[in-house]
């Protein structure tokens, strides 16, 4: 039977995310869900898998259910399939932040502009565009948009001094994608924060891109980087089978 899995992550404020946690979990275990889930006062990060109908019963619980009185109404999910358990454990997990920065100043609500899957190859073209990959350099070698730029990160935080040694008056347009979202919002930010005045990034990320888009127009080349035992997705978010997890990261 094939499992759902549950990309998903929302900033928002969460000053009692220790009260949370073993609530959660507690709701995840009963409903035999797997994988991994973070959540800081700047909000909730993770991906999990299970039974459709379990993935669809924690996802309605979590925006509309009395846990988080709320406050998820807006989560972001992006849905696929595996034919087998992508992961072996439940983890949820306190942490500083979802998606690890090492600044605590940047603000992910200035992200800046969102750029919905239909817009993004038209932004494409748009001349004198830095388009920025803000995944792990290792990531970026299974895959990327094609005229992407590659930082070479070996982690995220690294991108804070690679935007450091450039010139925001070099570049009047940029616009970034990451796997699901997450990263280009505080990636945006910093950006931002730093003087790059017009400053785009792909709503939903890469797996939201793959699934809207038909692979006849796609821009996007290779396969996409996941953090589970499935390796690699493409168009469609259909299970790359091919790869070696030992020839990576």
């Amino acid at each position: 039977m094939p499992h759902t899995v549950a990309a998903l992550y929302r900033f928002v404020s969460l000053p009692d995310a220790a009260e949370l946690r073993d609530a959660l979990e507690r709701r995840c275990a009963e409903l035999d869900i797997l994988g991994t889930l973070l959540l800081a006062r700047e909000g909730i990060n993770g991906t999990i898998a299970g039974s459709g109908a379990a993935i669809a019963a924690l996802l309605s619980e979590m925006r509309d259910g009395p846990l988080f009185g709320g406050r998820l109404t807006a989560l972001d999910v992006k849905l696929s399939t595996a034919d087998e358990a992508p992961f072996g454990h439940l983890k949820v997990r306190l942490k500083r932040e979802i998606v690890t920065f090492d600044d605590g100043a940047t603000d992910a609500g200035e992200a800046g502009i969102p750029v919905a899957p239909e817009a993004w190859n038209a932004l494409l073209d748009t001349p004198g565009l830095l388009l920025l990959d803000t995944r792990n350099a290792f990531e970026v070698t299974l895959g990327t948009f094609e005229g992407a730029t590659d930082p070479r990160l070996s982690r995220f935080s690294d991108f804070r001094a690679y935007v450091d040694r450039l010139d925001p008056a070099e570049h009047p347009a940029v616009a970034m994608f990451c796997t699901g979202g997450i990263r280009c919002e505080k990636a945006g930010a910093y950006m931002r924060a730093k003087g790059f005045a017009t400053v785009h990034h792909l709503e939903g990320g890469i797996l939201r891109y793959l699934e809207t888009i038909p692979e006849a127009e796609s821009r996007w080349r290779g396969d996409c980087f996941v953090f589970d035992h499935r390796i690699a997705l493409g168009p469609g978010l259909v299970e790359r089978p091919d790869h070696d997890p030992e020839t990576l990261r």
